[in-house]
């Protein structure tokens, strides 16, 4: 499973990664707007939102390119470890009700 992590703290990106990583997700973390994110965006499983952290307009352009492709959305307020490892397990427990 591949995830896409908007926003959150920069000092915390290397920790986003290795939380995924215990999930079982790959995962690219973008915590500013460096050029045009729809293109490195991909075709992810995931996009999660750490919303308290990121710009309105950020916001506006992920969320358009998730709606486009059909990519699930997780808004998450506050942009700590907590938060992710409970978006991903969240997400991966819906996965599991879809399939069984």
């Amino acid at each position: 499973m591949s995830v896409v992590i908007v926003g959150g703290n920069e000092r915390m990106a290397g920790q986003y990664e290795s939380i995924c990583r215990e999930h079982g997700c790959k995962a690219k973390v973008f915590t500013k707007e460096n050029g045009s994110l729809k293109k490195k965006m991909g075709c992810p499983d995931l996009l999660i939102l750490f919303i308290s952290t990121v710009s309105h307009k950020m916001v506006l352009s992920v969320t358009q390119e998730a709606k486009r492709n059909q990519i699930p959305v997780a808004r998450v307020m506050t942009s700590s470890a907590t938060a992710l490892r409970s978006a991903l397990a969240s997400h991966i427990q819906r996965e599991k009700a879809a399939e069984g």
